[in-house]
């Protein structure tokens, strides 16, 4: 065909795979194609009508036919023109059949090349044009083969070798001529092939078949047409095979598919691993991200790929980074600790190991991060040092105070005995005496503080009903404090009883008000309430000082200054104050805490500048179980409702999703108001209740509740804070939230409170 245009009918609905084969045929420079592609089987009949084509490209999926059908209707139209099926790697079955049914030969999509492609059109047209020429002249027929990679052979109906042409097993023509298949090739290849042979001339049907033959010790595969050979008279009288040997493509398919299956076991592998695994290459480019990392820093993989690492993941680029990649690429590994942020722009601590990935060469082409999240523990272990440190500050108190004891006690007894001696002194003198004893007895009272802090004050302990203290502590302030300051006091009747000395759990309440008044020195709210709490097991995994067990909680909220977050982990150490100097001893909450403490409780504050303060004692509840309300009963499990939770700590996300469905409900998770906003949108007609947490990143919590209640104004919303507590419901309640539950909050809170809002 050498200098002579190929005319081709390309039957193909898909863009990309024409565009891929028109690329082909131009890289193609020994023979010139003229290519007439179009997408549908109507469109093909059309033009085979009116023009002839050399060879057909077919696609057996086409929009208006599918399957064995378009190649029989499509060969019914051109029985003189030879076609190419183009098939799918997983629809080579249907192609075979199509070979079976006249088809010249059949390409695999994403295995061809131009000279591939050129070369199979060749055999397609010569394949043609050899069936017509071996009814007219054999010698026409080797010609037509000639420079065919095709080996051609004809057998007789004892299937003996009659005439072979271009052979590629290995044998030559001499070794094959006058004998069968058993003689010359492993008998298993042999029957395998005398099988396939035998029913062509039983059934008069052409095959193909890929078969495998060793011949001497060497196993080659080969893609075998087997018809019918005929006489004149059209009686079979053996039959014409021509086989094209496919080893090198049935090798490289076998690697690839090895390969491919063990790169799909090593994904699966990483996917597994609950760490963040990240491959960047040398630029910082990202180019692995797997569900670990998706689920620690909210990026999809199809979103970080190709992403530079340091602007995904850092504010800033910072000399620790620097320094962190130049170790990692001079000595191969790094470890330590990062902060990195989220897709939310949320800052998380993160332990990190860096290795450095090479080539086969040795030279570095990558690097491997793990990234593990560590935000969690270390926020418990700085409560565990803060813990030791209040503990080891009360320690050294407490000697300091023994021995101030120890020099106040003489110099009192000797102030409160000098007048006695000398009861002739002088004016001046008396005044001096009681300047000292004064002055003693504010020295002993400071030490008391001291070892209240240190060790809690030794008091006689009764069964107490805190209600009483705060009912006149609430009237005690409203005499005493600014007009400017509103008091209010909330605490339900049926509070649970405590065991300590009322004198210094009024002591207390007495400093947490005096702290909060000087916080609102233009005036302000301060609110004194109570609540029972069973403190379960997951209460006690958020704070590291509590117990399972019945507690009374007290709380006192003002609307003042509030306490800047540097010094909030220092306010309970003794002398520690941000008062002037002469206004405070720094004693105050330092003598709450070790009271508390004594007494078996805890003290939680929340926080935040320029929006007030709230304080949380925690006194162990005694004798009260037994007066259990309705509401404290065990609440009934859920039905199977879907639940949405918005909240940006991912330790409680997982403790309400664990806990909710253990309780018979669904969940559904989100960690921003825009995300929440997203699920709820989607998922409106099945979610029955929202879980939302009021301060959120990107955005807020009551901007994504006034969201949700535009798109469902029926919409059943429990609030949740750690900053606010019961008392401020009405914040929210003007924007119809149902309920508010106070962070921290036990398993029995939360689905009292879905019990609540879905009756």
């Amino acid at each position: 065909m050498a200098g002579k245009n190929i005319k081709v009918l390309l039957v193909e609905d898909n863009p990309g795979d024409v565009f891929l084969l028109q690329e082909f045929l131009k890289e193609v420079t020994t023979v010139v194609v003229d290519l007439m592609p179009v997408e549908r089987l109507s469109e093909a009949l059309n033009y085979l009508a009116k023009e002839l084509f050399d060879v057909i490209l077919l696609d057996l999926s086409l929009p208006d036919s599918q399957g064995l059908e378009t190649f029989v209707i499509t060969h019914h139209q051109a029985k003189a023109t030879p076609i190419i099926v183009l098939t799918g790697i997983n629809d080579e079955t249907l192609a075979i059949k199509a070979m079976q049914e006249g088809a010249q030969d059949y390409l695999v999509k994403g295995q061809v090349t131009g000279d591939l492609l050129v070369r199979s059109m060749r055999y397609a047209i010569e394949r043609q044009r050899a069936d017509n020429a071996l009814r007219q002249s054999e010698e026409r027929f080797r010609v037509a083969l000639k420079n065919s990679p095709i080996f051609v052979y004809n057998q007789d109906c004892e299937l003996r070798y009659t005439w072979v042409y271009n052979p590629s097993n290995g044998l030559t023509v001499e070794e094959m001529l006058g004998k069968q298949d058993l003689d010359i090739i492993p008998v298993e290849d042999a029957q395998r092939l005398t099988t396939i042979k035998r029913e062509v001339l039983t059934t008069g049907i052409g095959r193909r078949e890929e078969v495998s033959i060793t011949i001497k010790d060497t196993t080659r595969y080969y893609d075998l047409t087997v018809e019918p050979l005929r006489n004149e008279s059209q009686e079979i009288v053996g039959v014409t095979c021509a086989s094209i040997d496919i080893s090198e493509r049935q090798a490289a398919l076998r690697d690839r598919k090895l390969a491919e299956e063990k790169i799909r076991e090593q994904a699966a592998l990483l996917d597994v691993a609950t760490d963040a695994i990240c491959v960047r290459d040398l630029n910082n480019q990202i180019i692995f991200w797997n569900k670990g990392a998706e689920t620690l820093f909210g990026w999809k993989a199809t979103e970080a790929w190709g992403k530079n690492a340091n602007e995904l993941l850092y504010d800033e680029f910072s000399p620790e980074i620097e320094a962190a990649l130049l170790q990692v690429v001079s000595k191969g590994k790094w470890q330590g600790e990062l902060n990195k942020l989220t897709k939310m722009n949320k800052e998380i601590l993160v332990a990190s190991r860096w290795s450095l990935v090479c080539d086969e060469q040795g030279k570095p082409k990558s690097i491997l991060t793990v990234d593990t999240d560590i935000t969690e523990k270390k926020h418990l272990e700085a409560q565990l040092f803060r813990a030791q440190r209040l503990e080891s500050i009360g320690t050294l108190a407490s000697g300091i105070a023994h021995d101030l004891n120890n020099i106040l006690t003489p110099i009192l007894a000797g102030a409160q005995l000098l007048p006695l001696k000398f009861p002739d002194a002088d004016e001046r003198t008396r005044h001096l005496l009681e300047i000292l004893e004064i002055n003693a007895r504010r020295g002993a009272d400071l030490v008391k503080q001291v070892l209240s802090f240190a060790r809690g004050v030794e008091g006689k302990r009764i069964t107490l009903q805190l209600r009483h203290i705060i009912v006149e502590l609430g009237k005690i302030l409203k005499e005493t404090f600014p007009k400017s300051i509103e008091i209010s006091t909330d605490v339900p009747q049926d509070l649970w009883m405590v065991s300590g000395d009322s004198t210094q759990l009024h002591q207390v309440l007495m400093n947490l008000c005096v702290n909060a008044r000087d916080a609102m020195p233009n005036g302000g709210s301060l609110t004194i309430s109570a609540e029972n709490l069973l403190i379960d097991e997951n209460y006690a995994r958020m704070n590291l000082e509590a117990k399972q067990g019945p507690y009374t909680v007290i709380t006192v909220s003002d609307t003042g200054t509030g306490i800047p977050r540097e010094i909030l982990d220092r306010i309970f150490e003794p002398f520690f104050t941000t008062k002037d100097v002469g206004q405070g001893t720094g004693l105050g909450l330092s003598t709450v805490l070790g009271i508390v403490k004594s007494h078996g409780g805890f003290v939680n504050v929340y926080s935040e500048p320029g929006s007030g303060t709230s304080f949380k004692v925690y006194l162990p509840a005694v004798g009260g179980m037994e007066t259990f309300t309705p509401e404290e009963l065990p609440p009934q499990t859920g039905h199977g409702e879907l639940i949405l939770v918005v909240d940006d700590e991912v330790a409680i996300l997982e403790i309400t999703r664990t806990s909710l469905e253990a309780h018979n409900y669904k969940i559904l998770v989100a960690n921003d108001g825009i995300e929440a906003i997203a699920l709820y949108a989607k998922n409106r007609d099945k979610i029955s209740a929202v879980l939302m947490d009021i301060m959120l990143p990107s955005l807020d919590g009551l901007t994504a509740i006034r969201t949700l209640q535009k798109i469902n104004p029926q919409v059943r919303i429990i609030a949740s804070s750690g900053l606010m507590s019961d008392n401020k419901l009405s914040a929210v309640a003007a924007i119809g939230v149902n309920t508010f539950l106070s962070k921290p909050y036990t398993v029995n809170e939360l689905l009292l409170s879905l019990q609540k809002v879905l009756s």
